[in-house]
Parts: structure tokens; C-alpha cells; sequence
């Protein structure tokens, strides 16, 4: 964890740092920040799992890391590069190390090309010849499940959206990337299918030594496939650690707040705790201090007064709050 009170935990050693990360949207409405100081470091080979309620940041936080939104204040260092910094032909060559797998599969295909076609979008670019892509789309279907005798000239909407979602997992990975970031990539999908996909992601991540930021508002999925799970609300940092400490003991309110609405059928009601109570503020006029304290229920007159800072609570957990969870 970096910025925002805390010190880098692992530093020169992290694939990917982000630190005080801001991006920053102009409507007719006026300005706001989507991600307004957001920071973490990612290991090689390590999975972070990046969770919150929609309009949280998440999904931008992850467009920005590859620099397809604006960065408006902060860094991002990938393999010791600052990505704000580059220049777009130097950027456009890293990204070949850092891909992208967005929520809605078969929008996120061109439905014009075959598979063969589209899982070797990255090579032709990079110009490698018919018989290079060929071979390589055989591959590269073979890795991801889907056999390129039957799959291979079929266009996206002849496929099924789990198909579809291996069809984007091998474009992502035809390019032999060393950083994926995984947009929702099992919201659309029918249970069976997730776990499918889920399963697979981890054989590619284990056999690649990729490392992967899981965004996703599926906070059981997250517990599962992340090593360190980061809590966002409002475009801010609420809570860093381990996925297995922070699901077992949360530090921040909010965080309690997403465990306890997971539908529980063991529980009376189906719920462990009580619902949030009111709406999320408008990004355009974020409460002072503590975003989160017009709906928590442990909110004092500090919290209006002064935002909190991250800072570790527990060994390796942070949390942004003025009075965290014992």
C-alpha cells in the first residue's frame, strides 16, 4: 500500500505501483474525481481483487493503470516505468505486457472477424505472418479450451458468452502479457460458466506467472481468486489487506457493510447484518471528510471534520477510518 499516510509495502520489488492515483471526469454538471487518490502495489505474480458498489472507481482504476482514461494526478510505474509519462507510441508498445479483459465479451469482439482472426489482433500488429498467426491461434485456442477445428472460423455471435470470454482471455494472452486486468469478467455469465472461466484464469495465471488485478462486485469471488483484496468507495481507498484477513476480520465499516449484504441462507432474513442505509453521495459533491460517514452508522463529528488516512490497523491491513472494527 502507498500513499494517502501509508508506505510502499513492497517498493522497487512491486511489477505495478500505483500511488495517489486520480482521475478526473468533466461534465456539463461541472468536474468531479472518479478515482481521487487511490494507491497499492502489485507483485509478479500476485492477484489483487479490486471490489466495491457500482460508481465506486473500480473499473476506471483499472482503464487508467493501461492509460485508456487520463490519469489527472498521481503515478503508475510498470516495470519501472511511469505510464503518465510515456509517450503514446512507447505506451502503445507496453501494453503489450498489460492487457485488458472487459465485462461484456462478445461487445468487446469486433463481429466481423473470425476467431482465428481476433485472437491474433495483438501479432498481426506486431506483424507476424499468416502461417506465424495460424500456428499461433492454434495454440492459443488450445490454452483457453476452445479447439480450433471447430471454433476457428466461427464469429462472435455464434458463440456462447463463456466462449466468447475465452476468446477474449486468449487475445489477451496471444500477446504473452505479464499484467492482465480482469474487468468484471464473469458478471454476464452464468454461474456454471464463472467458475469455468475462474478455474481457468488460474491455470493461465500459475503456468504464466501473470499478475492479475480482479475487479469485480462479487465479493465471495474475490475471497477465492485474490491474494490481497483493495475496498473502494466513492472513488476512494477504504480498506487494504490480505483477502482471507480482510473477509475474516474488516477493519472499516464499509467493508462490513459489503460482507454483511452477501445473501446468507443460513441466516433468518437471508442476510448477516442490516442493509446500507441511504443513497451514495454524488461524486460531483462528495461529503467532507470521511466519504463514507453520511451512511455509516459508527459516524462521529471527527469524521465530518477530517478525512482519514490510510494507515495499517493490523499487521499488513489498512484502513481509512477514524475508528475501525476491532
Amino acid at each position: 500500500m502507498a500513499g494517502s499516510g501509508s508506505a510502499h509495502l513492497r517498493g522497487d520489488a512491486a511489477a505495478l505501483s500505483v500511488e495517489d492515483l486520480e482521475v478526473e471526469y468533466h461534465t456539463s454538471s461541472g468536474s468531479f474525481k472518479a478515482v481521487a487518490g487511490v494507491s497499492f502495489d502489485l507483485l509478479q505474480g500476485e492477484t489483487l481483487g479490486i471490489v466495491g458498489e457500482s460508481g465506486c472507481g473500480k473499473s476506471t482504476t483499472g482503464r487508467a493503470v493501461l492509460r485508456l482514461d487520463p490519469i489527472a494526478g498521481g503515478t503508475v510505474r510498470f516495470k519501472n516505468e511511469a505510464i503518465e509519462q510515456v509517450s503514446s507510441r512507447r505506451m502503445r508498445e507496453l501494453r503489450r505486457e498489460m492487457q485488458m479483459i472487459f465485462q461484456d465479451p462478445v461487445s468487446s469482439l469486433n463481429p466481423r472477424r473470425t476467431v482465428n482472426e481476433l485472437v491474433m489482433e495483438g501479432a498481426a500488429i506486431d506483424g507476424a505472418s499468416k502461417k506465424e498467426r495460424s500456428a499461433g491461434a492454434h495454440d492459443v485456442l488450445m490454452q483457453v479450451g476452445l479447439p480450433s477445428e471447430r471454433f476457428s472460423e466461427m464469429l462472435p455471435r455464434q458463440l456462447s458468452g463463456g466462449q466468447a470470454q475465452r476468446v477474449a482471455i486468449g487475445r489477451a494472452l496471444a500477446v504473452e502479457p505479464t499484467l492482465l486486468i480482469c474487468d468484471e469478467p464473469i458478471s454476464a455469465l452464468d454461474v456454471s460458466v464463472q467458475a469455468q472461466i475462474l478455474n481457468l484464469l488460474e491455470e493461465l495465471k500459475k503456468k504464466y506467472d501473470l499478475s492479475i488485478i480482479f475487479i469485480a462486485h462479487d465479493l465471495g469471488v474475490v475471497r477465492s481468486f485474490s491474494d490481497n483484496v483493495l475496498v473502494m468507495y466513492l472513488g476512494k481507498t477504504c480498506e487494504f489487506g490480505d483477502s482471507v484477513e480482510v473477509y475474516e476480520r474488516p477493519a472499516h465499516p464499509y467493508t462490513r457493510a459489503l460482507l454483511d449484504s452477501v445473501p446468507n441462507p443460513e441466516v433468518e432474513g437471508g442476510f448477516t447484518g442490516p442493509a446500507l442505509s441511504g443513497d451514495i453521495p454524488s461524486p460531483l459533491n462528495p461529503p467532507s471528510g470521511c466519504r463514507f460517514r453520511a451512511r455509516c452508522p459508527l459516524a462521529q463529528e471527527k469524521c465530518a471534520q477530517e478525512e482519514p488516512a490510510m494507515r495499517e490497523v493490523r499487521p499488513g491491513q489498512y484502513a481509512a477510518c477514524h475508528f475501525p472494527l476491532d
